[in-house]
């Protein structure tokens, strides 16, 4: 196996670990996801809608055009502005739906990457500000955004089976 192949899968699996630690918290109660890791900032809930909307974005404005060879629509969003429309959107359905959508989307991405040719992965594609997109550099990107988002959360887990 090449390198960069190797390199795909990793990031792959590794980009799948937060469908894993999604599913572990559907044991959670409504009281856990309604839980801010420190007071006056985003509940559990925020934190995975966030995550779910981001990927969202990235899957139809990007992944999926890629893999339809279709142009990218991917531009650059007021982060706060997209932070807060999405934690408004998951106080509006219910956490089954929440966990439900956030495995869509990123099994989604996840199938579409790995349908990719090795050289289509690796090209700089341009979105619709005109700025190159990576599928790789997304990845590694937003691999780190997810760990970022869940060691705080596994942290609160531990804190609360003291």
């Amino acid at each position: 196996m090449e390198i960069e192949s190797m390199e795909i899968d990793d990031l792959t699996q590794t980009f799948e670990e937060w469908i894993g630690f999604i599913h572990t918290l559907p044991l959670m109660s409504e009281e856990f996801w309604n839980s801010s890791l420190v007071e006056g900032k985003w509940t559990i809930r925020d934190i995975v809608c966030h995550i779910m909307c981001w990927d969202k974005y990235f899957y139809e404005e990007a992944i999926h055009k890629i893999t339809t060879d279709k142009q990218i629509t991917l531009k650059h969003l007021n982060f706060d502005e997209f932070n807060s429309n999405s934690i408004k959107f998951g106080r509006t359905i219910t956490i089954d739906e929440l966990i439900e959508k956030t495995i869509y989307y990123r099994e989604h991405i996840i199938e579409d990457i790995r349908s990719l040719s090795e050289v289509n992965i690796q090209e700089n594609y341009t979105d619709a500000d005109g700025n190159i997109f990576n599928i790789l550099q997304y990845l590694k990107d937003f691999i780190w955004h997810d760990q970022h988002h869940m060691n705080p959360i596994k942290e609160f887990q531990k804190e609360l089976a003291i």
